[in-house]
């Protein structure tokens, strides 16, 4: 049998290498025989460049860039040919906020305060580099400030002087805002900002009131006032692109980036894109993806359906391996999966933590044995 192996990341434990080469090793244990392909997956969020890199090759180039509180943040950005990818994550993501008193959320004000500017200086790095197209993988930020550091960064000016860098804290004294230089600094290079969110900028669905929460932006006042900077920065910049899909991603970093001419790609559409998955899924007997936690959000945009979304029209099954699955049968089936394995069930929640990838190999090795011819 021909096995597909294209796993997303298992958050806070495995990389989406590292799964994809533990689920390989796992099942050869069981079927030596088998021809099993690894390619590993992302949807633009954290482990995006180095996913790709090892699907691409291509040449790793690091820099150092401004955090989202201001601080030094190391990075790098992968350069195939004129194609340059970033990883916003890097330069902005939560993991860089410092943690709250719980340890689960941010500490309180600092998704405020926090800025996208590093990753406006990725992406001119890029440009510097020689890149014509550079794709801007969007997820896991820890900002808010609808991409107002990131256009500040490639020469955006405001006034007052530095409301741009602030955060939506900075971009509520926003009066002012000149967009030309920014624009010049990107003339002639295509923007991509790689998600799966297609939640707009602003109200109800928008960037602060659906991913706020998980940025410690809890309190229903904050995230008014949050709101409300990044409608100043709308009415300053332009409302009408509010309302694209994707605007909302990243906290708003997606609208920084539609403001500079770039345009919105489904994460896993441009990773699968550039791997060739299409074709690898066509020639598979069985194609194995999976993530940390199985989950309604697994169901929409996310490795997990894009994998089952290819999989179902070449005829080919597909199954997934999880930490935790917590979707039912039912639906796992109406959404193209045949069968859903979760770690902490056939090997106990301490062992998955406690050593995450033997634990892997050890359902892979038993999922081949009804899998496998």
């Amino acid at each position: 049998m021909r096995i597909l192996v294209a796993p997303d990341k298992f958050a806070g434990t495995l990389t989406a290498v590292e799964a994809a080469d533990a689920i390989a090793e796992g099942w050869r244990r069981t079927a030596p025989d088998d021809d099993v392909v690894t390619v590993p997956m992302a949807d633009g969020g954290p482990g995006f460049v180095d996913v790709l890199h090892s699907c691409l090759g291509g040449e790793l180039l690091a820099a150092t860039v401004r955090g989202p509180l201001g601080e030094p943040a190391p990075a790098t950005f992968l350069l195939v040919g004129k194609t340059a990818y970033v990883e916003s994550a890097q330069a902005c993501g939560l993991a860089l906020l410092p943690p709250g008193p719980d340890g689960r959320l941010p500490e309180p004000g600092a998704a405020q305060r926090a800025s996208t500017y590093g990753v406006g200086e990725l992406v001119a790095h890029a440009v510097d580099a020689g890149a014509t197209r550079v794709v801007v993988g969007l997820g896991g930020s820890g900002t808010n400030d609808g991409g107002a550091g990131l256009v500040a960064a490639l020469g955006a000016v405001s006034a007052p002087d530095g409301a741009l860098t602030g955060g939506p804290q900075a971009l509520a004294e926003l009066t002012e805002l000149d967009l030309e230089a920014a624009r010049k600094r990107t003339a002639g290079v295509e923007l991509v900002a790689a998600t799966d969110v297609d939640n707009p900028l602003l109200g109800l669905r928008g960037a602060t009131n659906v991913f706020g929460p998980q940025k410690g932006i809890v309190d229903d006042g904050d995230r008014l006032a949050a709101d409300a900077a990044l409608t100043r920065l709308a009415d300053l910049a332009d409302r009408r692109l509010a309302d694209h899909k994707g605007a909302g991603a990243a906290g708003g970093l997606g609208y920084g980036l539609l403001l500079l001419g770039g345009r919105r790609e489904l994460g896993f559409s441009t990773v699968a894109d550039a791997v060739g998955l299409p074709a690898l899924v066509a020639g598979a007997d069985l194609v194995i993806t999976g993530e940390g936690k199985l989950d309604w959000q697994s169901m929409s945009g996310k490795v997990v359906s894009g994998l089952a979304g290819l999989a179902g029209p070449a005829l080919c099954p597909c199954i997934a391996m999880a930490g935790a699955v917590q979707v039912g049968n039912r639906e796992l089936r109406a959404n193209g999966i045949e069968a859903a394995y979760a770690m902490v069930d056939i090997v106990g929640t301490e062992e998955s933590f406690g050593r995450p990838r033997e634990s892997l190999a050890a359902v892979a090795e038993r999922v081949a044995r009804t899998w496998s011819r």
